[in-house]
């Protein structure tokens, strides 16, 4: 039986060796047997840039290249590693997709996106987005030292956490409504997302017709992988 494989929120860091482990296993034993590989963001803590060449995570791209070579493996960003750019997909062997992709998922059209543009309630952390995608920002801080640039990520995750701390937890989830709106316009009844760490299944009904979400777990403390099959059955699983 064939399956398609959707990761998110991985967020490898050098302090966190035992979820680098789980995850090195899965693209070594099950990456290679699936059709494709979709990886919808924060894979990493943090992407610096593609200029970092002493980047923690080059161990994590060889492993990714190899893995790639018989899986076609895919990348959206997320809103920790939105810096990816050509040098991570050469690197890699991924091949970056656009924020939102309607797919063919065996004859099933899906939308797939990182999902922190569907949090649309949270409008301070929607002012914070649009600012960081603009070019200008990018330009700016791609201008900055290495050793500047991770002290300036450093100082916007706190402020963020503190932001985060206080706000209603409803607040930082996705809008349905944003949802239906996203899914309508792309015509698809199957939606695959990650950034809210709040692994479900969700099934609704929207113009009258029967629709799903699927939202893909963190790996802070184990992997959460979402394995699709050609039958159209699909399980979200930890590892």
């Amino acid at each position: 039986m064939s399956l398609t494989l959707f990761v998110s929120d991985v967020h490898l860091h050098p302090e966190r060796p035992a979820i680098q482990d789980i995850f090195s296993r899965f693209l070594l034993d099950t990456a290679p047997s699936a059709d494709a590989l979709y990886i919808l963001g924060d894979l990493f803590e943090y992407w610096l840039g593609d200029d970092d060449v002493d980047s923690p995570y080059s161990g994590t791209l060889a492993l990714l290249h190899k893995a790639s070579r018989s899986t076609p493996t895919y990348f959206i960003a997320g809103n920790r590693d939105f810096l990816v750019g050509e040098r991570f997909q050469q690197e890699s062997g991924c091949r970056l997709l656009p924020e939102y992709e309607t797919i063919d998922l065996y004859g099933r059209n899906t939308l797939i996106t990182h999902g922190d543009a569907l949090c649309t309630d949270d409008r301070d952390y929607q002012r914070f987005r649009e600012m960081v995608r603009r070019s200008e920002w990018n330009d700016k801080v791609m201008q900055m030292p290495l050793v500047q640039r991770k002290a300036y990520f450093h100082s916007l995750r706190e402020e963020s956490q503190g932001f985060n701390a206080v706000k209603p937890a409803e607040i930082m989830d996705v809008s349905q409504q944003e949802v239906e709106r996203i899914m309508s316009e792309a015509h698809v009844d199957l939606l695959i997302h990650g950034h809210t760490h709040r692994p479900a299944i969700h099934h609704f009904q929207a113009n009258g017709i029967e629709k799903t979400r699927i939202v893909l777990g963190d790996w802070y403390k184990h992997g959460s992988v979402l394995y699709y099959f050609d039958n159209g059955n699909y399980k979200l699983t930890e590892l």
